[in-house]
């Protein structure tokens, strides 16, 4: 009769019971953290792939590399590691259009308007890049899961910071989108990682994010201080 690893350890000494407690659980860590690898691996391997097959202008592109620093994050709160910020001057204009290409053909699926004001010169960040990229994209995301008829982004300069706004106006079709089970499998359904990240890349650009809710719009508010001489 198969005998619970419970059973002998009941019948062994405190200290025996508890270094054979001990050495299960490093076990099962070890096992987990073999099989996230190879779930890590699994992952790689695709994203580069697809990589290597896309032409270098092409849209998709920034999706790629906001994927594989995702799965970069994973190897580090899997393996540890600190996280580097790799600084650059950085041009925002860019980001910010290339993430509103990436959304539109959504957005003109579901027949909502996507739009653009730029209100601000050509101005420039010093940070890094990718978490720039990855923070206005999850902003333009949620306000797509969560808005209606149509998102508003707005690029307003100020004598040493630079303001970015989301905003939305949400509705019956926004939450009906939210309850569905696309989003549930896709994990949408599981609200605030994307704003986390945003939070995350404000805080360490030594900015700011805000979200500002009213009866009948809410705003996503990044404001980062500019680059010297950054506009």
């Amino acid at each position: 009769m198969p005998v619970e690893i419970a059973e002998i350890a009941a019948g062994l000494p405190v200290a025996a019971s508890f270094a054979m407690a001990t050495g299960v659980s490093v076990l099962r860590d070890g096992r987990r953290r073999a099989s996230q690898n190879q779930a890590l691996h699994e992952l790689r391997r695709p994203l580069q792939a697809l990589t290597l097959a896309l032409p270098e202008d092409c849209s998709a592109g920034g999706s790629l590399r906001m994927a594989a620093a995702a799965a970069d994050r994973l190897d580090r709160e899997i393996n540890g590691g600190g996280e580097k910020l790799r600084e650059v001057r950085v041009r925002l204009r860019p980001i910010v259009e290339s993430a509103l290409e990436r959304w539109r053909p959504r957005a003109g699926r579901e027949g909502r308007r996507l739009t653009l004001r730029w209100r601000a010169a050509d101005v420039y960040l010093l940070g890094d890049e990718l978490g720039l990229v990855q923070a206005v994209d999850n902003l333009i995301n949620n306000a797509l899961e969560h808005g209606g008829s149509e998102v508003r982004v707005e690029v307003r300069g100020r004598p040493d910071l630079v303001r970015l706004s989301v905003r939305d106006r949400g509705g019956p079709a926004a939450a009906a989108r939210q309850g569905t089970l696309g989003s549930r499998l896709s994990g949408r359904a599981r609200h605030g990682h994307g704003l986390r990240i945003v939070r995350r890349v404000a805080a360490r650009h030594g900015g700011s994010f805000r979200l500002l809710r009213s009866p009948g719009e809410t705003e996503a508010r990044l404001e980062l201080p500019l680059a010297e001489g950054g506009r």
